[in-house]
């Protein structure tokens, strides 16, 4: 058995496992558990947009394998998107995992004998969504959408929906077409963002005040592996030195820090949290970091 909770109840105050997963409108969450914040940490302000969102996939459960209490240790691997991944030959041990978390856009088909090809759950949200569905997921791989502003629901329900599509309102344009099979997708509680912008990288926030740095996707992955396996482990995660402006960041592009924007979110605060987990053996690391 794993002992992910009893080790990150030590480490992250007010740990708890009692929020849900995904946003469902059974939980009539915006009653239960109000929150202070708006997206992408709260779902204040949101909640008839959620509310329109979530009536197109409520019907569909979770599947068995991400289902509570069906396994008796469940054993996951966040997969990073960085350059530690290229040619590490880990594609074999990472299928091996009962659940494998992907982020954002990182592609698969190509890359599968150093990142696998099993993905149980991909987060992402609408800028980052430029990936192919059928060749970087499965038929049964959840898509776990990240809302970090309103329009990112706006977009998903567009998409689903097939309806007129909005050009405005991104920092990136997102596809404007996408397969997508209602029985796939998810929100993400915003519960997990909450968690990782304030009692990891900004403890002790005052919850009346803004919180000011926003969580990477793979820093909310940890933190949402934290509260659902019993064992977490990591792979693809770290940056270049920021001295070296020409080395590659990711395992499947040239782009370096240079292409990056990291303003809005901590990277150094970042690596010194995974650092602290790794050698608490909280998580294990399956590169080098």
């Amino acid at each position: 058995m794993g002992d992910v909770a009893d080790k990150a109840a030590i480490l992250i105050s007010n740990y708890s496992r009692d929020h849900p997963v995904f946003l469902q409108l059974s939980d009539y969450f915006w009653v239960k558990n109000q929150t202070v914040y708006g997206l992408p940490y709260g779902t204040n302000g949101s909640e008839y947009l959620l509310m329109t969102f979530l009536a197109l996939t409520n019907s569909y459960h979770v599947p068995p394998e991400i289902e509570r209490g069906r396994l008796a240790c469940r054993r996951c691997v966040v997969v990073g998107s960085g350059y530690r991944l290229r040619n590490s030959s880990l594609g074999e041990v990472i299928n091996k995992y009962d659940i494998v978390i992907r982020l954002n856009n990182a592609p698969v088909h190509k890359y599968e004998k150093d990142v696998g090809n099993k993905t149980t759950m991909r987060f992402f949200y609408p800028e980052s969504a430029h990936f192919n569905q059928h060749l970087d997921n499965n038929p049964d791989t959840l898509m776990v959408l990240v809302p970090y502003k309103p329009m990112d629901i706006v977009w998903m329900k567009i998409i689903l929906n097939d309806e007129k599509r909005v050009r405005k309102g991104f920092w990136k344009m997102p596809p404007i077409i996408w397969e997508a099979d209602l029985r796939n997708f998810r929100i993400l509680n915003p519960y997990y963002m909450e968690v990782a912008g304030t009692k990891m990288l900004n403890p002790g926030q005052d919850s009346k005040k803004r919180i000011r740095v926003k969580p990477t996707t793979g820093m909310l992955a940890i933190t949402f592996a934290l509260h659902f396996c019993d064992l977490v482990h990591i792979a693809g995660f770290g940056y270049p030195a920021s001295t070296n402006k020409n080395q590659s960041i990711h395992y499947y592009n040239k782009a370096t820090l240079k292409n990056m924007g990291v303003k809005a979110h901590s990277i150094n605060g970042e690596a010194e949290i995974i650092k602290k987990f790794i050698r608490h053996k909280l998580i294990q690391n399956l590169t080098y970091f």
